[in-house]
């Protein structure tokens, strides 16, 4: 599993709407990777329900906040749409099958996703706090923001 201090793994991902997301292109802002493990479920869409409703906060902490599984983009496109999700990047770490997850030491092999976890890397690059969550668990967005808030 990633670790604090070590360098994010940069990413390639297409988002909902197709559009590229590179990691290493939000150097200078911090980036909260939320992996979620898959679209049209309960806690999976309060995560994401969540990130949304804080967006200008995150902003407002100089942070980019992304959801990411390893479901497809149109599957991510339509999902966003039914959560009514606007700001919100939804990454698909698709193909290769979960390679951002396993990059992340995050993939579940067993059941073929990601944990849900929440992994923050500061404006350098470099990984300054990580967290899994039991599957079932909604994560705690007031930790989160406490946490970039320091």
């Amino acid at each position: 599993m990633i670790k604090i201090g070590q360098k994010a793994p940069d990413l390639i991902l297409r988002d909902q709407h197709n559009a590229e997301f590179k990691l290493s292109a939000f150097r200078g802002r911090k980036v909260l990777l939320s992996f979620h493990p898959l679209a049209w479920t309960k806690v999976c869409a309060r995560q994401m329900q969540s990130l949304e409703k804080n967006f200008k906060t995150f902003d407002l902490l100089n942070t980019v906040p992304i959801g990411m599984s390893i479901d497809t983009v149109p599957a991510k496109h339509a999902w966003a749409g039914t959560l009514k999700i606007k700001s919100l990047r939804m990454l698909a770490d698709f193909w290769p099958h979960g390679k951002i997850a396993k990059a992340y030491g995050l993939f579940r092999e067993k059941e073929g996703f990601s944990e849900r976890a929440n992994v923050i890397v500061d404006e350098f690059g470099k990984v300054i706090w990580v967290k899994i969550y039991l599957i079932k668990e909604l994560p705690d967005i007031k930790e989160i923001i406490q946490v970039l808030s320091k």
